[in-house]
């Protein structure tokens, strides 16, 4: 049963936290206290009783943030993933969500994977809704109700050659209006925890006079923006045919990139591209998992974050065919191994990788919490004074779980990287947002 109305509290327990790139935080049987309004008051060693005791094989992680999600391809989640992007999007994508503007299933489809989302501690999600204003709205709400901190985006689409007929806006003129009156529906919620995100879904979708449009619709609302960015070699090649300029140069030209711009995927970002990010204050939404099946090639993460260029961490499901971030931050430390490596046997060992790839666990974690309320501009990815109480409980030792610690082996950093590695919902016991307890196993 989910909690209400909101009191002040406090919650002792072992903390493991990623406050850098580097650094591993362990904070042992710490006290943190939490405001009426969720935000952390403070975080130390006391003595005295608290209000919540999670014990010795519990570990309080910061929530964990998912910077890219397709809502509406959510029932799709684990199929399709034989086909290359363009025929995804046009044999399977576009006519599920063409179902979910439909309010009907749109209401079993959303506390569905809302609900299973939080049990797997993502407290903040950044969501593609449809093209339509009252499903998108509805998904906010569902956010809202169900506790989720959440970014929601009405999609704007309407290009006659990059959508189908039966699922675009008619004209850029409509793609702006309507994705004005998501922003007002959203907003009219009442609650800073849901909010709007202009979303142009990409250049191939969206006309130059919707993409300009949008961009000055978020200049005049004050609203973040987010839409893909050299996913693959298609979306990249047709920026460079369209344009004859890069996906990011041209977004930038249109009036896209913005400080906190999402971008997701970048595979295909230059060296240059990062530049212009880096000055912008935009960044990257990461989604290893995805590009595996969709992006032919690998992102650089280390690069773009060696450039100081903001990344977070994305599922996009259902291009990734697991909706949980812990399982993402492994899969981002995979993914930059095989960069880093190689995978043709038939290059020589020297000539077959790309040097200084590799994330850490910590690193990839990182990307999980802090690099994503970076992006996002959120006060959220750490448990510190000031933040908004968001965070993940995690048990080890739990009978049945792979999850299992040995006092006898495993110091801090052996125990976080199972953590990361190994954990499950089944592994979470409480899920909180803004102070507010939303999931956990026996909610």
């Amino acid at each position: 049963m989910i909690a209400g109305m909101k009191q002040a509290q406090s919650i002792r327990a072992t903390v493991m936290q990623t406050p850098s790139r580097s650094q591993l935080e362990v904070l042992p049987e710490v006290v943190i206290d939490v405001d009426q309004h969720g935000v952390i008051e403070a975080v130390g060693q006391r003595a005295g009783e608290v209000d919540v005791e999670l014990g010795p094989d519990v570990v309080l992680l910061p929530g964990l943030i998912d910077t890219h999600i397709h809502a509406p391809q959510w029932p799709q989640l684990g199929t399709g993933l034989d086909l290359a992007l363009e025929p995804w999007l046009f044999e399977h994508t576009f006519p599920l969500e063409k179902r979910l503007t439909d309010p009907a299933f749109a209401a079993a489809v959303w506390p569905q994977m809302v609900s299973t989302l939080l049990s797997h501690g993502t407290t903040t999600a950044v969501y593609y809704a449809t093209i339509d204003v009252a499903t998108t709205t509805q998904l906010a709400a569902t956010c809202l109700e169900l506790g989720q901190r959440a970014f929601v985006g009405r999609v704007a689409m309407d290009h006659p050659e990059g959508t189908p007929e039966w699922y675009r806006d008619q004209s850029a003129t409509v793609a702006v209006d309507l994705s004005s009156n998501s922003i007002e529906e959203i907003r009219a919620l009442g609650s800073e925890l849901v909010r709007p995100i202009v979303t142009p879904r990409f250049t191939p979708a969206c006309t130059d006079d919707a993409l300009r449009g949008l961009a000055e619709l978020a200049a005049d609302r004050g609203v973040l923006v987010q839409t893909h960015c050299s996913e693959s070699d298609w979306q990249h090649g047709h920026a460079l045919d369209r344009y004859g300029a890069s996906d990011a140069s041209a977004l930038f030209d249109l009036g896209l990139i913005r400080d906190h711009t999402v971008l997701a995927h970048g595979n295909f970002l230059s060296d240059g591209d990062f530049d212009l990010l880096r000055s912008a204050g935009s960044g990257v939404a990461h989604c290893p998992l995805s590009n595996a099946y969709f992006a032919n090639a690998v992102f650089p993460a280390r690069r773009a974050l060696n450039a100081g260029v903001r990344v977070g961490l994305g599922t996009d499901i259902a291009g990734g065919a697991s909706p949980g971030l812990l399982p993402q931050a492994a899969h981002a430390v995979t993914a930059s191994r095989y960069l880093e490596d190689g995978v043709d046997p038939a290059t020589a060992t020297g000539a077959r990788g790309n040097a200084d790839s590799r994330l850490t666990i910590v690193e990839a974690f990182h990307l999980a919490t802090m690099g994503g309320a970076d992006l996002l501009g959120e006060p959220v990815g750490l448990l510190a004074p000031g933040r908004s109480f968001d965070a993940l409980a995690v048990q080890t030792n739990r009978a049945g779980s792979p999850l299992r610690c040995w006092d006898e082996i495993d110091d801090d950093a052996r125990r976080f990287e199972k953590i990361v590695r190994l954990g499950t919902p089944n592994d979470i016991t409480n899920v909180w947002v803004a102070g507010r307890r939303v999931a956990g196993v026996g909610t």
